[in-house]
C-alpha cells in the first residue's frame, strides 16, 4: 500500500475506535437488533441548557451515501487491522463482506434525527439508529464514533445562537430595532481551527445564526452540504501587516490608503498597532475625519488589544468627542453612520456579555459596535461541553425486545435511556418518551438516512428558520 496516498477519511470500516472492531463478537449470541440513540445529557460551564441540532446531514453526505463499502475497502482495513493488532482475527471481514455482497456496499441502517436547526432542551433524544438487516447488528454502533463527532457543529451553532440571544437582548434595550443583528458577530475563527475540515463545518454551523464570516471554508460547506449560495458575506480589511509595513511615523498614510483604496462601502481598519487612542482621537477624529465624513459608506474602526469592554467604551467616548453622537428612541447614545467599531479580541460569550452591559451603562446603544470571535467560537470546546453521548438503550436478543441502559452508581448523570425512543411535545415542552411508550405518530424525529440513501435534504434556509431566536421571530411578526 502507498502510504502517502492513503486518506483516512475514505474507507468508512476504518472510522471507528479500535475497540469496535472486535465488538461483533461481543454481544448476546443471537442478537439480530441493535437501536442507539444520541443526546445533549446536560452541559458544563461553557455549554446551555439548550442545543441547536446542526450537521448531521454534514457527516451523513460526506460518509454515508452511497456504496461506500467497497472489495478495496476490505482489503485495506484487513491490512491496516492486522498490523494495528498484530493479527487479522478480530477483523469482522466477513460483517463487511456481506454489506458488499447483499446491500451492494449501502449501510443497512436507519438513521433519525431531530430537524436541523431545532432547539432541543438537553436530556431529550436527538439521534437513533438501528440496523435494518439483522445480520448487521453490530454496525449500530460501530458508527458511533463517526456520528458523535456532530458534537462539533452542534455545539459550534448552539454558542453561535447564545451569543444571538445575548445581542438582540441588548439591541432591544437599546436601539430602534433589530436590522443589524445578523451582522453583529463575524467569524475570524479560521486560523485557530484545528483543521480544514472543523473550520468548515464549525463556520458553517456559526452562519446558521448569522451572516458575516471570514471563514471561508464555511460557506463553501454550506454551499456543498445544505444548498447555500451564498450563505456569509465580508468586507475589505487590514491587517497589522498592511498597516505597520508603512512604519509607525506613516500610519495616518496607511489609514489614508485604506479609505481611498475602498472609496465606497464598508471598510475595516485595525487601529491598535501603536496608539489606539492616537489614532482615534489625532488621526481618525481629527486628520482623516473630513474624508471619512464624505465617504459613500462606513469605516469600521477595530481595537485589537486591552481589556475589552475598558477599550470599546474608551474608543466610543473618543469617537463620540471627535465625530458627535445622537439619541435614538431609548435615549442611547449613536455615532454617525460613517464611523462604527468591531471588537475582534478576546470575544466570548462571556466577555461580550461584559462589553454589552458596560456599554448599556454609559448610554450607548448597541448598534455602534460589531464583534469578531475565533478561538471561543470555533475552538474552545468539547464534547463535554454540551455532555454529548451516544447509548444503546434497545435490543432484539432470541427474538425477543430487552430493554438496554447503564446506571453508575458513581454517577447518575450517566445513566442512560431506556427502550426505544420519540421525542414528542407534550404541553408545550419536548418530552423523550422511553421503553417504547412513546406514540410514532407524534414523533419530532425524522428519518434522514436509511440503506445508503438521503431521505431528508435540509436546505439552509431550513436549518435558519429552525434555529431563529424568539426575539427576531417576535419583530418580524410586528413588521
Amino acid at each position: 500500500m502507498d502510504n502517502c496516498c492513503f486518506d483516512e477519511g475514505s474507507n468508512i470500516i476504518l472510522l471507528s475506535d479500535s475497540y469496535k472492531v472486535s465488538h461483533h463478537r461481543q454481544y448476546p449470541p443471537n442478537t439480530t437488533l441493535v437501536y442507539s440513540y444520541f443526546e445533549s445529557r446536560g452541559h458544563q460551564k461553557r455549554g446551555f441548557p439548550e442545543t441547536c441540532f446542526f450537521g448531521l446531514q454534514y457527516l451523513i453526505k460526506k460518509y454515508l451515501l452511497g456504496p461506500v463499502v467497497t472489495e478495496a475497502k476490505i482489503a485495506e482495513a484487513r491490512e491496516v487491522f492486522k498490523l494495528h493488532f498484530g493479527n487479522d482475527s478480530l477483523f469482522n471481514e466477513e460483517g463487511w463482506t456481506y454489506i458488499l455482497k447483499e446491500h451492494d456496499g449501502h449501510l443497512p441502517v436507519r438513521i433519525k434525527a431531530v430537524p436541523e436547526g431545532s432547539v432541543i432542551p438537553e436530556k431529550n433524544v436527538l439521534i437513533t439508529v438501528e440496523n435494518t438487516d439483522p445480520k448487521c447488528f453490530w454496525l449500530t454502533n460501530y458508527l458511533e464514533t463517526l456520528l458523535v463527532q456532530v458534537w462539533y457543529p452542534m455545539t459550534v451553532c448552539t454558542n453561535s445562537r447564545a451569543q444571538k440571544k445575548l445581542i438582540a437582548q441588548y439591541l432591544l434595550d437599546t436601539s430602534d430595532n433589530l436590522d443589524g443583528l445578523s451582522f453583529k458577530l463575524h467569524d475570524f475563527g479560521f486560523r485557530g481551527s484545528s483543521s480544514v475540515e472543523s473550520s468548515g463545518i464549525g463556520g458553517c454551523a456559526h452562519l446558521v445564526n448569522f451572516r458575516g464570516t471570514d471563514t471561508i471554508s464555511g460557506v463553501v460547506c454550506a454551499r456543498k452540504y445544505y444548498g447555500a449560495e451564498m450563505a456569509g458575506f465580508s468586507i475589505p480589511a487590514a491587517e497589522h501587516s498592511t498597516i505597520t509595513s508603512w512604519g509607525r511615523e506613516n500610519e495616518a498614510d496607511a489609514f489614508r490608503n485604506m479609505l481611498t483604496q475602498f472609496p465606497s462601502g464598508i471598510v475595516a481598519v485595525v487601529s491598535d498597532s501603536y496608539d489606539v487612542w492616537h489614532a482615534c482621537e489625532d488621526l481618525w477624529g481629527d486628520q482623516l475625519k473630513s474624508q471619512i465624513e464624505k465617504r459613500d459608506g462606513t469605516l469600521v474602526i477595530r481595537p485589537d488589544s486591552g481589556v475589552p469592554h475598558e477599550v470599546v467604551i474608551k474608543v466610543l467616548e473618543i469617537l463620540g468627542k471627535c465625530f458627535g453622537t445622537t439619541l435614538n428612541s431609548k435615549g442611547y447614545r449613536l455615532l454617525p453612520p460613517c464611523v462604527r467599531i468591531i471588537q475582534g479580541d478576546g470575544i466570548s460569550f462571556d466577555s461580550l456579555g461584559e462589553i454589552l452591559q458596560a456599554m448599556k451603562e454609559a448610554k450607548w446603544s448597541a448598534d455602534n459596535v460589531g464583534y469578531g470571535s475565533g478561538g471561543a467560537l470555533l475552538q474552545r470546546m468539547d464534547r463535554d461541553t454540551q455532555k454529548c453521548a451516544f447509548k444503546c438503550s434497545y435490543a432484539i436478543i432470541n427474538g425477543r425486545g430487552v430493554d438496554v441502559f447503564k446506571d453508575p452508581v458513581t454517577d447518575a448523570g450517566k445513566r442512560s435511556k431506556k427502550g426505544q425512543l420519540t421525542l414528542e411535545v407534550k404541553d408545550g415542552q419536548f418530552v423523550t418518551m422511553t421503553g417504547g411508550t412513546g406514540d410514532p405518530k407524534n414523533d419530532i424525529l425524522v428519518t434522514v438516512f436509511e440503506n445508503g440513501k438521503l431521505l431528508k435534504d435540509y436546505s439552509f434556509n431550513e436549518v435558519r428558520a429552525n434555529a431563529e431566536i424568539h426575539l427576531v421571530r417576535k419583530a418580524n411578526e410586528a413588521k
